[in-house]
């Protein structure tokens, strides 16, 4: 936010009573640009659309399902009927913020934007993701929606392969596309290693936009290696899952496995690793799932 905010005057960042210390950089050095609006979700997405339709570029930024679910309305009205651009950036994406219950959980953010007019929708998960995807995207006349997870996946990609709409192969391989979102491209790398040993080379592909969605990518990965797994922190339902689908329904004699948040409500409190373990997002059940879809 400082460094863009320096060079283009027109950005101004509004939070929902987080953030604060984070962005004290940008507060001090563009007066008049940043606002704690406090937690009124659907009043700051409001806010925003106005300074959007007086010629701004504006920022909201607080946890996921109270700028997403509980502001769809405004979203849906105010920005993407008018056709305005604009960013939403959450934090607590799916189950980040585990040990608050189910109030502070979102397993659907990304279909919800996804299936709005003028919208894109991008997951990235390592600072110079954000930073290159943010810099792209904040002044395009979308609304542009960040699922910012708490979780890293821990692995470096370089500035210059960070492109809106373009996947990111990391592995080439021809027995089996692993596509992954967010942290778990961790675990997609992890279970590449595990076929590896058994002589089994992964197509690793990352992808840090879910809408616009590299269909070219997926299309030419599967029509090579016939089995695709799809690892990601969403519901079964509209994620990304559904856009590999719709890319690859044609290719014929397609195995497919899905590891996501089933369709039932995930009650129990612990940790995020606690909800990684229970749900399958591990190398070991991607292997698993890779050999029940082939012996299927």
């Amino acid at each position: 936010m400082l460094d863009v905010g320096l060079l283009d005057p027109r950005l101004v960042v509004l939070v929902g009573d987080i953030g604060h210390f984070g962005l004290q950089p940008f507060a001090e050095a563009c007066p008049g640009r940043y606002y704690n609006v406090g937690i009124l979700e659907p009043t700051i997405v409001n806010m925003a659309a106005g300074l959007a339709i007086s010629g701004l570029h504006p920022v909201v930024h607080t946890i996921a399902p109270f700028l997403i679910e509980r502001s769809f309305e405004q979203i849906k009205l105010d920005f993407c009927y008018q056709e305005l651009g604009g960013t939403l950036i959450s934090v607590g994406s799916a189950f980040d913020y585990s040990s608050l219950g189910c109030s502070h959980h979102c397993y659907d953010d990304l279909s919800l934007v996804k299936g709005l007019p003028n919208t894109e929708v991008l997951y990235p998960a390592m600072p110079n993701e954000f930073q290159q995807l943010f810099r792209q995207t904040y002044n395009n006349n979308k609304l542009t929606y960040f699922r910012l997870p708490n979780v890293s996946h821990g692995i470096e990609i370089a500035d210059d392969q960070i492109l809106l709409g373009q996947g990111i192969r990391l592995l080439t391989g021809n027995d089996v596309t692993l596509l992954a979102a967010g942290p778990q491209l961790k675990t997609a790398m992890q279970a590449a290693e595990i076929l590896a040993c058994r002589g089994l080379k992964a197509d690793v592909l990352y992808y840090p936009a879910i809408k616009p969605f590299d269909a070219d990518m997926i299309l030419e990965s599967v029509k090579r290696t016939r089995t695709l797994i799809v690892i990601e922190e969403h519901s079964k339902f509209g994620g990304f899952g559904d856009e590999a689908l719709r890319a690859t329904c044609n290719v014929g004699n397609v195995k497919y496995g899905f590891i996501n948040i089933p369709d039932a409500f995930q009650r129990g409190y612990g940790s995020y690793e606690d909800h990684t373990r229970s749900l399958g997002f591990t190398a070991q059940n991607v292997v698993q799932v890779y050999d029940e879809i082939i012996n299927s």
